[in-house]
């Protein structure tokens, strides 16, 4: 069992006047993304989880962000790292609430994601089957928030973490430490270059739609990764060539400006 599932931490009891926002996260859902990862934790063996926090919005400060559960009568802090991310606490009363885990910022202005990284992994790679689980456990979470009718996963048959995770036509969104370039994957001999259309949300986010998506300030920094395709293993790495830090910033394509 992670640190996640230690026993539940003592809390006294207090009266939260806070108004409650349907936007906020739920803390049961979160609780189920975490339980999902307990059950399928053969695809990141030698991971742990953590939940992260990145910007949606450019004018959003990331830095001094503070973290609780929130229920009709208990409030629970949840210590946040200097990345931002944070393991979960379990707290029956918190359960029996059905409440919320409210951070300090507008909750649109964040992007909510799954973290799980297996130790020890070459720098600028990731392992697919930790992208896998991930998936798996942001969706039974509920952190994904985009709301744009192109995105797969808001469809009626697209809304479980096997639809979005096991379909090509999920495109769950992942996130790169820094612009990318490039996107290769390697299993042994086997190598592939990642198409564009799996680069930067596909390619496809005009100016109106940016803002349905939670990569909108974050757009040259995403990808899709082929997590349902089973010929690839869970020990694949997935390589990133980033972008020059001397090169001038330049915005990741839009739909508009590659036609």
């Amino acid at each position: 069992m992670t640190a996640a599932f230690a026993q539940d931490q003592p809390v006294a009891t207090v009266n939260v006047t806070s108004t409650r926002d349907p936007v906020d996260k739920s803390y049961r859902k979160m609780i189920k993304g975490m339980e999902r990862f307990e059950r399928e934790h053969r695809y990141a063996p030698a991971a742990s989880l953590r939940f992260h926090l990145l910007p949606r919005t450019p004018e959003v400060k990331m830095t001094g962000i503070t973290l609780r559960v929130a229920g009709d009568t208990v409030s629970v802090p949840v210590p946040v790292a200097p990345d931002n991310s944070f393991v979960l606490p379990r707290n029956e009363q918190a359960l029996r609430e059905d409440a919320a885990v409210l951070a300090n910022r507008k909750t649109t202005s964040m992007t909510w994601r799954a973290l799980i990284q297996t130790p020890g992994l070459p720098p600028g790679t990731r392992r697919l089957g930790d992208l896998r689980l991930e998936c798996r456990v942001g969706v039974e979470a509920g952190l994904v928030s985009n709301s744009s009718p192109l995105f797969g996963w808001i469809s009626n048959a697209l809304t479980t973490p096997e639809g979005v995770c096991n379909s090509p036509e999920g495109n769950y969104l992942f996130f790169a430490e820094r612009p990318i370039f490039a996107v290769r994957l390697r299993a042994g001999d086997r190598s592939e270059v990642l198409p564009f259309d799996m680069l930067y949300a596909g390619g496809i986010q005009t100016r109106e739609m940016l803002p349905f998506c939670d990569c909108q300030v974050l757009l040259d920094r995403t990808y899709y990764a082929p997590i349902w395709d089973t010929s690839w293993p869970d020990d694949t790495l997935v390589e990133f060539e980033y972008m020059r830090d001397d090169a001038a910033p330049a915005a990741a394509p839009t739909l508009e400006e590659s036609r």
